[in-house]
């Protein structure tokens, strides 16, 4: 009945984490059992250099460590750390369900039957297929796909910009270090961002 840790789940499973340690985990979460500590989940806000917003999840069970952590990485990377609410209202919540294809025509023909069942919207990229849904649909639409005999790559929750910021090569390289560095922290779950990044600064950063 939970979605959100039913994903959790499936991707623990999906990287062979043995059954054992995942409900040990569960319960450790939950308040309960050996080593249980109260976890707090909060969200931090801020923008990177070049201004494109960024919103960053945590888990903690030390609000003060995470904030000074957080703080310390968006002031070295160029960046500021903002009041609350100042970026959330630029993101939305939505399921991704990725499909890869066997060709291009058939990535066509899954992103219109995806249509066809629910989903919001479909960005093809190859054989790559990503499939947006609301939050209340990724259930339908992946046993609508599951049902046709499609094969699933992976199902997420995650936050989309309403609203894109395109940045120059040199702010671009710095909100993807930065966003790195976020991402490296023990109690961050996942940073996103507006950012918009040349396409030879990905290829570029990529390849380092």
């Amino acid at each position: 009945m939970n979605f959100k840790l039913r994903l959790a789940v499936d991707k623990a499973k999906t990287n062979n984490m043995p059954l054992e340690n995942i409900n040990r985990a569960i319960i450790k979460a939950t308040g309960a059992g050996e080593g249980a500590s109260d976890l707090d989940e909060i969200t931090y806000e801020g923008y990177g250099p070049g201004g494109g917003a960024i919103l960053v999840h945590a888990v903690t069970d030390n609000r003060n460590r995470t904030a000074s952590e957080v703080r310390s990485a968006f002031s070295k990377g160029g960046g500021n750390l903002g009041e609350s609410g100042c970026v959330a209202w630029n993101f939305e919540a939505k399921g991704i369900v990725v499909v890869d294809s066997e060709s291009n025509t058939e990535a066509e023909e899954i992103g219109l039957f995806a249509i066809e069942a629910e989903a919001e919207d479909v960005k093809i990229e190859g054989k790559s297929v990503e499939i947006y849904t609301a939050q209340n649909a990724i259930s339908t639409v992946e046993l609508a796909l599951k049902q046709n005999g499609i094969s699933i790559t992976s199902t997420d929750i995650s936050l989309i910009p309403k609203t894109t910021v395109m940045l120059e090569a040199k702010e671009a390289e710095q909100t993807l270090k930065l966003l790195d560095t976020l991402e490296e922290l023990e109690d961050i779950q996942k940073a996103y961002t507006n950012a918009d990044f040349p396409e030879d600064v990905l290829h570029k950063y990529s390849g380092e």
